[in-house]
Formats: structure tokens, C-alpha cells, sequence
């Protein structure tokens, strides 16, 4: 079954992707369909009106749906209901019930898997806390059944990723903790940038160009000092003959260099970004930002081992222990990170 969903006229408010603005002009128009629930016995899909905002600060973008979480052809509340059904199911099972590939519903169960909230301690990497979701009501609902006013005045720092609702969150319920933005997250969003080039120029240059930028992706988005020297000599061919790239590549790494600054003046001369503020921050409160990514990996691992949880302070709980029999000392600092 097939259904179509139009918006009324007086409700076209828009928000733009890129900053969050409500905007009522649209650049354009088009139809996405998407695979929902099922509609009793019958397979359903709903093709929405997807519009493309124009905004003052970002230019054109698509417009946030925030039932279409992501760009595979799927609403949010299927990939919950896959999600969901993997937590006491195999992915091959659900596949074969959905009628879906294996690999999309491994696919949708991770993206329902990274919608947690985690707050932990960033010395000992213990977890403090789950939420369901990653939104603002949640880290919310952290500070106000968890923390005490007290604790909370107390909390002298909170690395997070860019994400704009737990820096709100943060900013309402703790003003005076410094927001320390992830490095890695940081270093993703230059990783994106650079392979936006690489596909523009793969669709800018002739076939016979377009041979030497295809296949090329994880080559560039690899660290020079990682690269062995065959892959070297591959690089400076396709650099000399397309500088577009060789210039998004060298800003790329230059973002390591940003951590290596004790001092805001240093690191704000150095560059100026629409994230700046969360990471001069750093330079007042050093954060291990490898001891987040192995909490992160940790907690992949021990929910895709258990195929999923249902209760989520089961799942704290699991991690807790494996966080302290990964960790020497227990010391508490008010210092947090949600992810």
C-alpha cells in the first residue's frame, strides 16, 4: 500500500538543516517515498513533500525532517520497530520477516543503537547513565534526576560532540562548565568535507580524469603519516593534476595541529571555525579524548555482542563492570560526556 502525505498551507514553517532557523520560503520541492509500518497485512509505504529551504546563513539546504532521520528509504519508526526487533531476534531472522537485505537491518539497528544518550566519567570511563534518544529532553532529564544543584554547579567541564541540543542542554543546566567539543567528531566533519570534493570533482572531470579520482576515497581520507610510500607516489599524482583536492586534503590535516596548542590566542590565529568556542576550550581543560573513543567502542561492542538490550539499567549496569575491570583507580572528577 502506498500512501501520499500533504502539508497543509498554513503549516510550512521550515527548518533548515544547517542552523535550526524556522524559515517560511522554500527554494524548492520534491517527493521522497520511504518504507513505514505495516498497514494490517498489507506492506505500507508514504511518499512525503521534502522541501529545500533557502537560508540567509547556510545557502540552500534540506529542510529537517526529523521523521526521516537519515537518508536511506526508511521513516524513523520502522527503523525503531527494526531496532527493537533485533534486540531479542537475529538480524537474519528480522531480514527475513521484513523482507530486507541482512546488511539493512544490521544498518537500521545501529543508527537505533547510536539514538542512546551515555553520560559517563571521563578520568575512571565509568558510565553514569543511559537515555533513550539523543535529544535535549533527554540530557535533561539526566540533570534533573541525577544531579543535585550542588554536583551540578560543581561539574567543571562536559566534552561533547556538535551535537546543538546537548549543547543547549548544558549551557541551561550547568552555564558555568566548559563544553570541550570531541576531537574525532571534529576531524569527521573535515573527513565529509574532503570526500564532498572528491565526488564533485569525480563528476566535474572528463573519463579519463575521473579514473585517476575513482576508488580513491579511503586513500584520501587516510593520515599522510599512515600512508606506506607506494600510496604516497599515488597521492602526489592525483594532487598535482587536481589542486581542488590537494588543498582540501592539506586543511584536513592541518586540523590535527589544532590540539597541540596550549594557548587560545595560538589556536584562534590559527584558525577561525562556526565551532570555535567549544574547542578554545580545550586549552583550559585537556580532555582524553582516546579514552572516550574506547568507551564508545566498548559499549558497541558489548551491545552488539548481546544482540541488544531491553532494559537499559541492565546495559549501565554491564558496562559498569567493564569499565572497572578495565580501570586501576577510581577517582571522581565532575566532568562529563554525552554522547
Amino acid at each position: 500500500m502506498r500512501m501520499w502525505v500533504r502539508r497543509k498551507r498554513g503549516n510550512r514553517w521550515l527548518e533548515c538543516s544547517g542552523c535550526g532557523r524556522k524559515l517560511l520560503d522554500y527554494h524548492d520541492c520534491r517527493e521522497r517515498g520511504v518504507r513505514d509500518l505495516a498497514w494490517g497485512e498489507f506492506r505500507a509505504s508514504v511518499v512525503v513533500e521534502v522541501y529545500r529551504v533557502r537560508c540567509p546563513d547556510c545557502g540552500v539546504k534540506v529542510e529537517k525532517v526529523r521523521q526521516l532521520p537519515s537518508k536511506a528509504p526508511y521513516s524513523k519508526r520502522f527503523e525503531e520497530d527494526v531496532g527493537k526487533a533485533c534486540e531479542s531476534t537475529a538480524a537474519r531472522q528480522v531480514a527475513r520477516r521484513k523482507g530486507l537485505a541482512e546488511s539493512t537491518v544490521r544498518a537500521n539497528d545501529l543508527r537505533y543503537l547510536e539514538f542512546l544518550t551515555v553520560v559517563r566519567n571521563l578520568e575512571t570511563g565509568e558510565p553514569l547513565w543511559f537515555g533513550k534518544e539523543r535529544k535535549k529532553e533527554t540530557l535533561d532529564e539526566y540533570f534533573r534526576s541525577q544531579l543535585r544543584s550542588g554536583r551540578r554547579k560543581r561539574m567543571e567541564a562536559a566534552c561533547v560532540d556538535m551535537w546543538e541540543p546537548f549543547r543547549v542542554s548544558i549551557e541551561s543546566w550547568a552555564p558555568q562548565g566548559r563544553i570541550v567539543y570531541d576531537k574525532f567528531h571534529v576531524i569527521q566533519h573535515a573527513n565529509d568535507a574532503l570526500d564532498e570534493v572528491r565526488r564533485a570533482e569525480f563528476f566535474r572531470k572528463g573519463v579519463e580524469m575521473r579514473e585517476l579520482v575513482k576508488r580513491k576515497k579511503w586513500l584520501l581520507l587516510s593520515r599522510w603519516k599512515s600512508l606506506t610510500r607506494s600510496q604516497r607516489g599515488d597521492m602526489n599524482r592525483l594532487f598535482q593534476l587536481n589542486r581542488r583536492l590537494f588543498k582540501a586534503y592539506v586543511l584536513k590535516e592541518s586540523l590535527e595541529r589544532l590540539w597541540d596548542y596550549h594557548y587560545e590566542g595560538a589556536m584562534l590565529n590559527y584558525l577561525r571555525l562556526k565551532h570555535l568556542e567549544g574547542m578554545l576550550n580545550y586549552c583550559r581543560t585537556k580532555v582524553r579524548f582516546g579514552v572516550v573513543e574506547a568507551i564508545n567502542g566498548n559499549l558497541r561492542m558489548l551491545i552488539n555482542r548481546a544482540c541488544g538490550y531491553k532494559n537499559l539499567r541492565y546495559l549501565l549496569l554491564k558496562a559498569k563492570r567493564m569499565a572497572a575491570a578495565n580501570t586501576e583507580y577510581v577517582a571522581f572528577h565532575a566532568i562529563f560526556k554525552a554522547a
